[in-house]
């Protein structure tokens, strides 16, 4: 039985096409969160609080599936705080996006520590200045989400959240954007 053969890169279109389309729409909620960074870090933080929802159920459905086995006690313990942390940020949202923005800077700043460190290990190596450059940045930006705290927490996770989406969009389309030649297999190639 004869299959029919198809050009090279012809299967891949439709899905250049649909991440590219992905890719704009991301740009553009991107823009958006930065135009609008309050609404961002309410979308964000109630995302997070749906999931942390969904997850807690799924948590205590399994430790019940699994009753018989041993931390049965702990699974459920676990999925109920999951749940109660999912709720608490839903009637609180405020509050979720001050402990999300003061998690985020705690873990920039050790981020910039252990980088620092890392920097004066690394010392003779080529390169080391700009891994020490990274952890000193990472240092003052926590340093900053933590002087700023809990007012500049809304303006920080929308602004994060933009930023997010809209380098995200970026690389999309560069990605699946790029020109490719006849005979190019989709597979990327150094460049």
């Amino acid at each position: 039985m004869a299959t029919a053969q198809s050009a090279p890169g012809l299967n891949s279109r439709p899905h250049r096409g649909w991440s590219i389309a992905w890719g704009i729409v991301l740009i553009i909620m991107g823009i958006l969160a930065l135009l609008m960074p309050e609404i961002a870090a309410f979308a964000t933080v109630l995302t997070l609080g749906w999931l942390l929802i969904v997850a807690g159920i799924v948590e205590i459905v399994h430790s019940f599936q699994t009753r018989h086995r041993a931390g049965f006690g702990w699974k459920l313990a676990a999925g109920i705080i999951t749940l109660i942390l999912g709720l608490l940020i839903l009637f609180f949202p405020i509050a979720g996006v001050a402990t999300l923005a003061l998690w985020i800077g705690a873990f920039i700043f050790a981020g910039g520590i252990v980088r620092v460190i890392l920097a004066f290990r690394v010392k003779p190596a080529k390169g080391w200045g700009w891994v020490l450059f990274d952890g000193i940045l990472a240092i003052i930006i926590g340093g900053l989400i933590a002087w700023g705290w809990p007012a500049s927490s809304i303006a920080f996770i929308g602004l994060l959240t933009g930023f997010w989406l809209l380098f995200s969009g970026i690389w999309r389309i560069t990605l699946d954007g790029r020109v490719r030649r006849p005979g190019d297999d989709g597979v990327l190639s150094p460049a």
